[in-house]
């Protein structure tokens, strides 16, 4: 089986080219995916416990550390104790971090509404149902590693 022929090979090149995508227009505006990712994902009004910011986008938390410092040198965001839980530390954005995060939002619904305009609904609706099927036989761990010897050789 050539790697092309596998479904993995088109999921990790077509995220390779989005990420590719959004770092050049992130990098206009002088941060990075990762940058608008997290902005994204910080709740504007009230901040963000930074415990759950990792779990929210699936991130690794030495990875979400190193970003969440060099956010706070930039000026996009800013620590704070949790008035709910004196333990905990709520992430908010600054001024700053609120204009990148409109960037941020505005480039991913630019993408998004490229893509629901140029693809025809069913073939979106056929693409979330394959997307999320994986998504659940992965998280319900029914990939069977053992039974595809004989069909793949």
């Amino acid at each position: 089986m050539k790697p092309e022929d596998t479904i993995d090979f088109h999921i990790k090149r077509t995220w390779q080219s989005i990420a590719k995508m959004y770092n050049e227009v992130a990098s206009t505006y002088g941060g990075t995916m990762a940058t608008g990712y997290v902005l994204l994902n910080i709740d504007k009004e009230n901040g963000t416990p930074s415990t759950s910011l990792g779990p929210k986008m699936g991130m690794e938390a030495t990875s979400l550390s190193r970003i969440l410092k060099n956010m706070e040198s930039e000026e996009l965001i800013y620590r704070k104790p949790n008035p709910l839980d004196g333990r905990s530390v709520l992430v908010c954005l600054t001024a700053k971090g609120l204009d990148r995060r409109k960037d941020a939002k505005r480039t991913v619904l630019q993408f998004n509404d490229s893509l629901f305009s140029s693809i025809p609904e069913q073939k979106l609706e056929h693409f979330f149902d394959v997307i999320n099927t994986i998504n659940e036989m992965i998280s319900n761990r029914k990939i069977n590693f053992n039974s595809h010897e004989a069909k793949h050789s």
